[in-house]
């Protein structure tokens, strides 16, 4: 059934059962509640779009789903197309030039102020105002990195968890496939969606899922999100430093800053964040290293998704991407990936505290509400939203510092000793120097543990010189 003959005024369960069976949805939508199924519970996480227009998108691109030869992990046409049109939701038109001068004044402004507050230099890329489309389309692949390597292994889980359900042959019109069909609800005579085997249609499924999942997240978060960098990982290949206009207007609408400062402030955070990433070239593949670590190592509780098969119907897209939201197919934490995750919220902290502690040293000067702007940001991270939990679900992480302030109290505490702010930045020349959880926790100790590791440094090299018959170098 084409999406335009679906009455938009259906659920947005029953459009999405009917896209997918076609003519044999009443019947399967019967049987199911014969057999006290109720359909609208497929929507329990109630994550399906509910503006008509966007509803079709999803429709038009399940069916294509099925009838396309593509089983990537995550269907990125379906996440690119919907996180579009969320990021239109209340209108997101083009920026005029006189508000992309406004934009890019404050990032400019910002960066004049910063080189009195950090050592590191500004970054070579040039500044950018965006819509939330604009945000959306240049931050994409940085999900797709994120979030592919965990859809690949709940794709195969899935599989193997729920094949059996529907028969391993790969002719969709195997008779023993039918009646295992007509044990899941679903009529007589009818196959597979599209023909395909079970396998596929699972795969395919579970792409369709994770690509609902993910552009449902991005497009929400491009209308809440400042810049390119206010969620801890940094989301462009090449950093730049980037505002999203009316994401910042919408922040400070309420305020008693007016809207000119919070700008300054929200730029100066923005071009501190990109002078990071930009001159501490190791930091981003670090950051998305400990994400890629944590991912190879996921597991499912596979006993866990077959005690959930009986109450979910495997050739439904929308009770699967339901099942996901609730936790039913939640990745198993292992020790390793305990220890990534510990590893990975500490680098966030560090650096989120040094942003925060360096753009509040710059607008201290500068912005009168700058220490109650910095508190509210500070809350803000800390609590996170809505979409920051969709991501939470998919990929098993909250890309939150927990340990914010901790941080920003030991980059504090390195910029007060002899060597001041130059001390501070150092510390990024190389990943060994970085600060531990052990440091968050006892930033005041910090110069006394760096010099005794320093002082058993020495002494290991001059017992290596020794043992080689070298010279040792001298201090």
């Amino acid at each position: 059934m084409s999406p335009d003959h679906i009455d938009p005024a259906q659920p947005p369960w029953e459009q999405m059962l009917r896209a997918l069976l076609g003519d044999q949805a009443d019947d399967a939508i019967a049987q199911m509640r014969e057999r006290g199924i109720d359909p609208a519970a497929l929507d329990a996480a109630g994550t399906l779009p509910n503006d008509p227009a966007a509803m079709q998108q999803v429709l038009a691109q399940v069916q294509r789903l099925f009838a396309s030869g593509d089983d990537q992990p995550v269907n990125w046409e379906m996440a690119h197309d919907l996180a579009r049109q969320q990021a239109a939701v209340g209108g997101d038109p083009t920026l005029s030039p006189a508000r992309q001068r406004e934009v890019l004044d404050a990032l400019s402004v910002a960066e004049l102020w910063l080189d009195a507050a950090t050592e590191l230099p500004p970054s070579t890329a040039p500044a950018r105002a965006w819509s939330r489309a604009e945000w959306v389309e240049a931050t994409l692949p940085t999900w797709r990195t994120l979030t592919e390597p965990v859809a690949s292994s709940l794709s195969t889980a899935l599989v193997d968890a729920l094949g059996g359900q529907l028969g391993d042959d790969e002719q969709g019109d195997d008779p023993e496939i039918a009646e295992q069909l007509r044990g899941l609800g679903l009529p007589e005579g009818m196959g597979l969606p599209g023909g395909l085997a079970p396998g596929q249609l699972l795969r395919r499924l579970g792409s369709a899922v994770f690509g609902l999942q993910v552009g449902q997240a991005a497009g929400t978060l491009s209308r809440d999100v400042f810049g390119t960098t206010d969620i801890g990982l940094p989301l462009l290949d090449v950093p730049a430093p980037a505002l999203v206009a009316a994401n910042v207007d919408a922040f400070a609408e309420g305020l008693d800053a007016p809207v000119d400062e919070v700008r300054l402030f929200l730029a100066l955070r923005e071009a501190a964040a990109t002078r990071l990433f930009t001159h501490v070239p190791w930091l981003r593949s670090h950051l998305l290293d400990l994400v890629e670590t944590y991912a190879r190592g996921i597991s499912i509780d596979v006993d866990q998704l077959e005690q959930a098969v009986g109450s979910i119907d495997p050739t439904d897209a929308e009770a699967l991407q339901g099942a996901l939201s609730s936790g039913v197919f939640a990745p198993q934490t292992t020790p390793g990936q305990q220890a990534a995750l510990g590893r990975l919220e500490t680098a966030l902290a560090l650096v989120e505290g040094w942003v925060d502690e360096v753009s509040a040293t710059a607008a201290l000067a500068h912005l009168p509400h700058s220490v109650a702007l910095r508190e509210m940001i500070r809350r803000r991270r800390a609590a996170g939203g809505p979409a920051e939990q969709t991501f939470a679900n998919l990929v098993g992480l909250e890309l939150r510092p927990r340990r914010l302030r901790d941080a920003a109290t030991l980059w504090a505490q390195i910029a007060r000793g002899p060597g001041g702010a130059a001390a501070r930045d150092a510390v990024w020349d190389h990943p060994d120097l970085m600060p531990t959880a052990e440091d968050l926790d006892d930033p005041a100790g910090y110069a006394a543990r760096r010099t005794t590791a320093a002082d058993e440094s020495a002494d290991l090299d001059r017992a290596l010189a020794e043992i080689l018959g070298e010279e040792p170098e001298q201090p």
